[in-house]
């Protein structure tokens, strides 16, 4: 695997469909339908993934692609594969809240090994350099040439005052009893990936998700943060989390730095 290529490739594409992206966030108004299952999907979610595919396509015609946006990618079965999700947090865009990301994942053998989480209106880019090393490029981007990169690393955590970060979106009574097992000093919300991300970083301990997510939710973030030392794991039994199964659909999960005293759900 041509790994420097990966680098180069995500980065660009993600920066490209994130500039496409927040065109449409700033106009005036913009369509937003409903998919089969009821979810909300807009025309800034089609116009990233069709960017995002075509370059995926011809900078790696022989990877399976695996995108949301895609219906007929979810029936491949493949346990290495690159998966995307042009538009995360779509909820949190059609509100204008900016916590909404482009995430590109390479999964191997089960295993994400590199990604990229932009958010563009936060302005933050997070991604694994070709050596799998997570890190955050400082902005303004620009997307033929590299930024300033820093090193990220999961924090050490205190287990007497653990920083926890949850869904702003999918916030439910399950979620707040679990987390209650715990002594937090600092609760954060936030949406789509980012919060793989502020674990990533040190400026979360803990993210447990009690709810349904895809894997192309989670991919990316997942790869960053295990580019920077932390885990995830399932919510049922702690064992690693797996990728490539069924539908591409998650169980509950825990992402976590080492050192978290974990709770049994």
């Amino acid at each position: 695997m041509d790994f420097p290529s990966i680098e180069k490739v995500f980065r660009t594409l993600a920066l490209q469909a994130g500039d496409r992206i927040m065109e449409i966030y700033n106009a005036d108004d913009f369509e937003v339908k409903a998919k089969s299952d009821e979810s909300p999907v807009t025309e800034a979610d089609e116009a990233a993934d069709a960017l995002i595919s075509a370059g995926i396509r011809s900078a790696f015609p022989d990877m399976v692609l695996v995108t949301e946006e895609q219906a007929a990618s979810h029936g491949q079965s493949a346990s290495s594969f690159i998966i995307v999700d042009p538009l995360d947090g779509t909820k949190e865009f059609i509100k204008r809240r900016g916590d909404f990301t482009v995430n590109i994942a390479l999964v191997q053998d089960g295993v994400p090994t590199r990604g990229v989480v932009y958010a563009p209106a936060k302005g933050r880019l997070f991604y694994t350099e070709a050596d799998g090393r997570s890190v955050e490029e400082s902005g303004p981007f620009d997307i033929d040439t590299k930024g300033d990169v820093t090193p990220v690393s999961v924090s050490e955590p205190d287990n007497s005052a653990l920083l926890v970060v949850a869904s702003k979106s999918h916030r439910d009574a399950a979620t707040d009893a679990y987390i209650g097992k715990y002594s937090v000093e600092d609760m954060k919300s936030a949406g789509s990936s980012l919060k793989f991300c502020l674990v990533a970083t040190g400026e979360a301990d803990l993210y447990p998700r009690l709810g349904r997510t895809m894997e192309w939710d989670t991919a990316a973030g997942d790869a960053v943060l295990r580019g920077a030392g932390g885990h995830v794991i399932r919510f049922d039994d702690h064992t690693p989390f797996t990728y490539g199964k069924p539908g591409y659909e998650n169980p509950f999960f825990i992402a976590h730095a080492p050192g978290v005293d974990l709770k049994a759900g």
